[in-house]
């Protein structure tokens, strides 16, 4: 045991004498989760506006009301343009998407209306395939104040009349149309005619009165939403940073490890190892003291960086604090015998770092550190159930922002020691003792 201790103390009076060395380690997790932490939502705020392109080829009642319906919408930053100018925005990334409304559509879309059979009218929507994530978007609220306007305008304005006057003609000289139905469209005509000529007669009474208000009548959106988040606190808003001091954590931790193999590889090529070996000590005792010194530094360099997050970006552990500390110790475990399998594995200093930067920016990608893993594709988020990063990454999520108990804790504390027996199984078996 005093083996031991002499061997761990060794390790971390050399690790934490460079403090230039440290504060690289600890500041460069830090900065670069602050600036993907922003990117990615970072505090709750107010949701940008998205920047969209309008072009009224028509300009009608129906597209001028459509337009001034999209302006008044929160959701957008709208430029009426016109569309050889609205396409070269969209080119330039400038506006997410240009929507080209065609000359005839407020007619078209009125007898599109009452009438099903006949050809719609096509908004053209000129979009950014590097924002498509934005388009449903767009799409969605477009539909919704086109129909509100199309609605409006079939039982008050003049093209709705226009277009009520052609489907009643064509219902009566249609032959596929029963008797029955005909009287019931015939009754459904007369009801909205008549109330055309209630609303226009209203309007024209209101016409010289500034501060009279009139809301004609139309299809409107039967409902309203209301977005809650479920957080783990009721009083708490969900923060970016939580996910992003969660993914560069575990990377810059695993980075770390990295160095564990490599300094490793460079005691056996300077033959500090059979120095070593030459003292009452077993190959076990050896390799398990950088194991336990590996796992008290990552251990250290994890409350860190989660310090600064705290401290500086309103990170929280809104979960049990335990399944935190637990979840953080188990990945500092995984994070020394990976740095221990790095040097088993290895054959020389130069050509195991390059290799393991390239397997750790894999684990870290595939563990969802950089983008969240609901982001990948359904099978790639089974596949990374494979890797012990995304036990990392959704473990510490779980008991940040997410405010999980320490039930979720088990399963990434149990993935994590597994892979890490694993780990060190192999690198003691396959460790050579010399170059």
């Amino acid at each position: 045991m005093n083996a031991l201790k002499a061997l761990v103390r060794k390790d971390l009076i050399l690790y934490f004498s460079n403090k230039r060395a440290l504060a690289i380690t600890l500041a460069a997790p830090i900065l670069i989760a602050a600036f993907f932490g922003s990117v990615m939502g970072g505090p709750p705020k107010k949701p940008s506006r998205v920047p969209v392109a309008v072009v009224d080829l028509d300009g009608s009642e129906v597209s001028k009301g459509i337009v001034a319906a999209m302006a008044a919408d929160t959701s957008f930053d709208l430029k009426p343009t016109t569309e050889p100018e609205a396409i070269e925005l969209v080119r330039q990334g400038k506006v997410r998407a240009a929507a080209v409304i065609p000359p005839g559509f407020g007619d078209g879309a009125s007898r599109a209306l009452f009438r099903p059979n006949v050809k719609k009218p096509e908004i053209v929507v000129h979009y950014d395939p590097s924002q498509a994530i934005a388009l449903a978007m767009i799409k969605g609220l477009l539909a919704q104040h086109v129909m509100a306007t199309v609605g409006k305008s079939a039982f008050s304005g003049a093209s709705g009349m226009r277009a009520l006057e052609s489907a009643r003609k064509e219902l009566n000289e249609s032959k596929a149309v029963d008797e029955a139905s005909r009287k019931d469209l015939q009754k459904l005509f007369d009801a909205v005619e008549s109330l055309q000529a209630r609303t226009a007669a209203v309007e024209k009474s209101a016409a010289g009165k500034s501060e009279a208000k009139t809301s004609a009548p139309g299809f409107t959106m039967p409902f309203e939403t209301r977005a809650a988040e479920v957080t783990g606190n009721a009083n708490s808003k969900y923060n970016g940073y939580a996910h992003s001091f969660a993914g560069m954590g575990v990377q810059f931790v695993l980075f770390m490890g990295i160095e564990i193999g490599v300094g490793i590889l460079l005691m056996r090529r300077m033959g500090l190892w059979k120095r070593m070996r030459a003292a009452p000590v077993s190959r076990t005792l050896l390799l398990g003291s950088r194991i336990v010194s590996g796992t008290l530094i990552a251990t250290m360099l994890m409350a860190g960086i989660y310090a600064a997050g705290i401290a500086f970006f309103g990170v929280r552990i809104e979960g049990s604090v335990v399944g935190f500390v637990a979840i953080a110790i188990a990945f500092a475990i995984l994070t020394s015998t990976f740095g221990l399998l790095i040097a088993a594995l290895g054959k020389t200093p130069e050509a195991t770092r390059g290799l393991a930067v390239l397997a750790t920016l894999l684990l870290v990608m595939l563990g969802g550190a950089w983008v969240p893993a609901f982001i990948f594709p359904e099978w790639l988020q089974t596949v990374t159930l494979f890797t012990p990063t995304r036990w990392a990454v959704d473990g510490l999520e779980a008991m940040t922002w997410r405010g999980q108990g320490i039930d979720a804790a088990y399963a990434p504390v149990a993935a994590m020691l597994a892979f890490s027996a694993v780990f060190a199984l192999i690198a003691i078996q396959r460790f050579d003792w010399e170059e």
